[in-house]
Formats: C-alpha cells, sequence, structure tokens
C-alpha cells in the first residue's frame, strides 16, 4: 500500500486514536473509546483508505 497520510495527520491521527482508547480504560469507561482502534490503525499504517476512494493526499509527492 502507497501513504497517502502526511507526518501532521499521522500525527494528530494517532493522538486522536490514543485519547480515545484512553476513555476506555479511565474517565467515563465508555465503549465508544474503541472507536480510536481505527485513527490509530491508520496512523501506525501511513493509509488511509477514506483518503485513497475520494483521491486526496497529505504527503508530499514521491
Amino acid at each position: 500500500m502507497t501513504k497517502n497520510m502526511g507526518t501532521a495527520d499521522r500525527t494528530i491521527r494517532a493522538i486522536v486514536g490514543v485519547v480515545l482508547l484512553a476513555l476506555v480504560f479511565v474517565g467515563p469507561q465508555t465503549a465508544w473509546g474503541w472507536i480510536g482502534i481505527i485513527p490509530l490503525a491508520t496512523a501506525l499504517m501511513g493509509n488511509c483508505p477514506a483518503y485513497s476512494l475520494i483521491g486526496v493526499r497529505t504527503c508530499k509527492k514521491q
């Protein structure tokens, strides 16, 4: 898979993913925090399937 996410995008997604996952264990302890797996996984892979569908790239051209 080719990367279609830039550094800033990946960093923001990783932070949001960790914060959402923290909601499962700390705070309101809601199951909705498991949604944080999605932005965290896309940040680690560097590829967003939704970006691929609509043709968006936030990384520099290779």
